[in-house]
Order: structure tokens, then sequence, then C-alpha cells
């Protein structure tokens, strides 16, 4: 009987035990927003690997071409983003005040890290004149890995 008592942890030990787990857990539940981008970045930067949406390509539609290039040209300026494309005459119909408009737009494809999307989506509506303009983004899943890391490269600030 000596014997089985040496192996059981004394009297108030289970206690102890189940609030130490209970306090890990909580610790692990409430950081988990913060420690899963970590550990994915982490695992990228060790595997070389993508981790995907990290980088995301945003749709914006612009009233004409000028107004296009002067948004294109200030988030590149302002490392918002490392790649702009302006696609022309983007045929848009729509509701607006309870009417269906017709309208030809200007689309700019977007390239840019997703966390700098909010950012990017205040910026927008400064300077955008709608008063709503259309701004959504897709994470990218995968990509060339050359390409991702010159995306990366561009957004370096100086």
């Amino acid at each position: 009987m000596d014997r089985l008592d040496s192996l059981c942890p004394p009297a108030g030990y289970p206690r102890q035990f189940v609030l130490l787990c209970f306090l890990i857990l909580t610790a692990t539940f409430l950081m988990y927003p913060v420690l899963k981008p970590l550990s994915l970045q982490l695992q990228a930067s060790v595997t070389g690997s993508y981790v995907s949406g990290t980088h995301s390509v945003v749709f914006v539609n612009c009233p004409n071409e000028q107004i296009a290039r002067d948004i294109a040209r200030a988030i590149l300026d302002k490392k918002l983003a490392a790649s702009v494309n302006i696609l022309p005459k983007a045929s848009s119909l729509y509701f607006w005040q309870g009417e269906i408009e017709e309208t030809t737009e200007i689309l700019l494809l977007i390239k840019t890290k997703t966390s700098k999307i909010p950012g990017l989506s205040r910026y927008i509506r400064l300077v955008h004149p709608f008063e709503t303009p259309e701004v959504f983004s897709l994470p990218m899943d995968q990509g060339d890995v050359h390409y991702l890391k010159w995306l990366e490269e561009g957004m370096k600030e100086n």
C-alpha cells in the first residue's frame, strides 16, 4: 500500500492542477487572435511557404480614368499597395437611392497586404468622389513566391 500512496499526488494537488490548466486554457483562448498570425508568420519564415490570406486584391470603381490614376498613384506613394491595375470601361448597373443606375466606370485592382486594407479603405473614402465608393477585397489564397516577395518589397517604408 505504501507504494501506491507514493504514486498519488498530495491532497491539494488536483485542485491546483485544475486551476492551473484552466488559467492556461483561458490565456491561450484569449491570446489566440494574436498568436495565430504570429505562428503562421514564423512557420512561413522557417519553411519558406506562403501564408494564405497575407495579401489581398482590393476592388475600387472610379468615375473616370483621371480619378482612377490619381487614386492609384496616391496609394502607391503612401505605400498602401504595391501594384494597381487600371481596367477601363467597366459597365456598371446598380441600385442608387431606389433607382437602377447604369454607367461606365474604371476598375482599380489593388494588390496589397491584408493588414493594410483598413488604412487603404479609410484613405479611399477620403479622396474618392463617390458618396459611397465601392471598396472590397478578396484574400489571395496562393501565388508565385517571387511575385509575393516583390509585393512585400513594394510596400516597405523607406
